[in-house]
């Protein structure tokens, strides 16, 4: 990901206004409290697997009637011209926060989240890494979820923010290298119809590619490598388990890639790596965020390299399997 500073602002400029009277006519039962049970946390889902009223991610992401509904919403969301992820409003009330977290599951390892402040206040301030940033209404923001971060309401209002993850077009990281030189780009309500916007579709594939596998292992060995802490021997242990993990996930891949009969071979390398994990989540912490090395192992690898569900929408001659 062409992304490595804790906040970038984007040249994209919205009527906030506008998007907040949109927000104000939502039905009270959109908002959906934070999957974590976050106090003082809900959400509307815009984008969502079926177009459901769901925090879900593994699943064809189709516009909720919130977006549907909501015409300058639906404008802004498309007007990014990229294939569009898992999309929310989400609001924070008054004196609540979201706490310091690190972004590690699947989802994250190839994507990046937009704020698009809708209504906030001086006192809102968000946090990554070593800085922090209160984004005002009508911006549009980046910033990096592998670093630690964390958003406090200091203020009396609820704030919302529109947020898009996306993986973006090579487009779209050209507009990312150049913002500091681009002018701003306004996006005012346009009442044609909006038929351009595009989602995504397939989110994760039924077995991970051993490319793909190898480039997450190799990522997470180096940064906890490069964290001097980290116990030698148990980092060379680590080093030999994931790697033997990618070895025979190739083999059986090589092999049979999506067939139904290579999913038994497939689970019982994954449960032969999860055994083999130390007791202590934190036996290994990376350098640079300070995480333990067996949460983003289960949540980037063991939990998302096998979806066979997902075989029927990959292959049409594929049938979903248990």
């Amino acid at each position: 990901m062409e992304f490595n500073q804790p906040f970038l602002q984007l040249p994209w400029r919205f009527d906030a206004a506008r998007l907040a009277e949109e927000v104000r006519l939502l039905p009270s039962a959109f908002w959906l409290d934070h999957p974590s049970g976050l106090p003082g946390n809900s959400a509307v889902p815009l984008v969502s697997v079926n177009g459901e009223m769901n925090h879900a991610f593994d699943g064809a992401m189709q516009p909720t009637k919130a977006l549907t509904s909501s015409p300058y919403l639906n404008h802004a969301v498309a007007s990014f011209g990229e294939v569009v992820a898992r999309s929310r409003l989400m609001r924070l009330e008054p004196g609540a926060q979201v706490a310091e977290h690190v972004d590690f599951n699947y989802h994250w390892v190839s994507r990046v989240r937009i704020h698009v402040p809708i209504i906030t206040d001086p006192g809102v301030l968000f946090y990554c890494g070593d800085e922090s940033v209160h984004m005002a209404e009508g911006e549009s923001w980046l910033f990096d979820s592998w670093r630690r971060h964390r958003v406090v309401n200091d203020s009396s209002v609820s704030r919302v923010h529109l947020v898009i993850d996306l993986a973006g077009s090579s487009r779209f990281w050209r507009t990312v290298r150049e913002a500091s030189e681009l002018e701003a780009i306004d996006v005012p309500f346009d009442e044609s119809p909006i038929s351009n916007l595009r989602t995504e579709q397939f989110p994760v594939a039924p077995v991970m590619a051993p490319g793909e596998m190898l480039a997450i292992v190799e990522q997470l060995l180096s940064d906890c490598e490069a964290n001097p802490d980290n116990n030698p021997e148990i980092m060379k242990r680590y080093r030999h388990l994931l790697l033997d993990l990618v070895h025979d996930w190739r083999e059986i891949w090589s092999l049979h890639g999506f067939a139904e009969t290579a999913f038994a071979h497939y689970r019982q390398i994954l449960q032969r790596t999860a055994s083999q994990l130390a007791p202590d989540p934190r036996v290994l912490v990376t350098a640079s965020n300070k995480v333990g090395i067996n949460p983003v192992i289960n949540q980037r690898i063991l939990a998302a390299a096998l979806r066979p569900r997902r075989v029927a929408e990959f292959s049409p001659a594929g049938t979903p399997a248990a």
